[in-house]
């Protein structure tokens, strides 16, 4: 299959080695992925805060750069929130501009997502073998795209892995991009008590999969003195598969 990797912002500046486990994971399971160089943003910090004309001019955009390819793949669950829940409510309904934005909402798909529901992924029988204590934070977007437990149950399912499951799993990080922003006490708050949680669960690993959490956990987590190391599921199985350093930092 040929699948095109939409990269988003904050995962190619902050966080690259996310992407870069994608297309060594699903080069590896035999797909052919592509990388279009004129993608950029792709609206979400100006839909989020009321600038609707710029973001669909973004929107038109991505479109165009996507239209070639049957596939979509991104690492984060907040920007495919985007495209899947709010680019085809940007054009008038009936018209050929919400048709192309519904087929790309159709096409896209975050990583872990593409796994489990497009190639029905069995990770035992591709021997991945990552030895350590790992636990997962939830993304509220990834709920927006209706995706649940499935990165648990893929770590579950690697050998070596020690899942410790978090307290209020569904509690969100306080990031909320803008919010963050406008509400900073709230949000701190909100990070604080997440950063309680995963320190519990005695980790050495957080598993992430949208960069804009990865971030704000993170910062948190160096306030509060936790020591634990961020990774996306796909540096996770693109570890244990032996196709990237471990060492490596983020």
């Amino acid at each position: 299959m040929k699948v095109a990797l939409f990269i988003t912002c904050l995962t190619d500046n902050y966080y690259p080695r996310a992407g870069i486990a994608v297309v060594k994971v699903l080069e590896h399971l035999g797909h052919e992925v592509e990388f279009p160089a004129a993608q950029t943003c792709c609206g979400q910090p100006m839909y989020n805060n009321g600038f609707h004309d710029e973001a669909r001019d973004l929107a038109r955009r991505m479109i165009e750069v996507f239209e070639p390819f049957e596939t979509v793949v991104t690492p984060s669950g907040s920007c495919a929130a985007m495209i899947r829940d709010y680019y085809p409510g940007l054009f008038a309904e009936g018209s050929r501009e919400r048709r192309a934005a519904e087929s790309l909402a159709a096409r896209t798909f975050e990583f872990v997502e593409f796994l489990v529901k497009r190639l029905n992924i069995d990770l035992p029988s591709l021997d991945v073998r990552w030895d350590g204590t790992a636990t997962y934070h939830y993304s509220c977007h990834l709920r927006g795209i209706g995706m649940k437990d499935e990165t648990a149950q893929l770590a579950r399912q690697i050998d070596g892995l020690e899942f410790a499951p978090l307290d209020k799993t569904e509690q969100c990080c306080g990031f909320g991009g803008t919010f963050a922003m406008n509400y900073p006490q709230i949000s701190g708050g909100m990070v604080r008590e997440k950063v309680g949680h995963i320190r519990d669960t005695k980790a050495h690993t957080l598993i992430c999969n949208d960069a804009g959490c990865s971030m704000n956990i993170a910062g948190a987590c160096r306030r509060e003195g936790v020591d634990i190391r961020i990774r996306s599921l796909a540096e996770i199985i693109a570890e244990g598969l032996g196709l990237m350093d471990r060492g490596a930092a983020s």
